[in-house]
């Protein structure tokens, strides 16, 4: 496998992982508005933590939308985070892979050495 072989497969995978951390995120917003929408639900007036709503009365439904409010914050952030770390990645792999490319161009187009002789040779 040749370096550029190498540069283009990690950056299909960086790829692919950044679009997986973009579901992860959108996973934890669909599980964040959920325990929002469980919590409203589930008590008429809710406590209120910043913007995040609570239920403090011993409640099977209270925890399920504490556990899936906690959830959906902790997978925005990780995907958020996991997002932009892919991204920074696959743009390294595209710039090492652009050198890459026209290294070689500049080879290609360099006449070599055994044309050059010839050339002279026959002038």
């Amino acid at each position: 496998m040749s370096f550029k072989e190498y540069l283009h497969e990690k950056a299909e995978e960086s790829r692919h992982n950044e679009t997986v951390a973009y579901l992860m995120f959108l996973a934890g917003a669909m599980f964040f508005v959920g325990g929002i929408l469980i919590t409203l639900c589930l008590a008429g007036e809710p406590n209120w933590l910043l913007f995040i709503p609570y239920y403090t009365e011993a409640h099977a439904g209270a925890v399920l939308g504490l556990t899936l409010i906690i959830s959906g914050v902790s997978l925005i952030v990780f995907g958020i985070v996991a997002g932009i770390h892919y991204s920074h990645d696959r743009g390294w792999y595209m710039q090492e892979l652009r050198k890459a490319n026209s290294l070689e161009d500049v080879l290609i187009s360099k006449p070599s050495t055994k044309s050059r002789k010839k050339k002279s040779k026959n002038t």
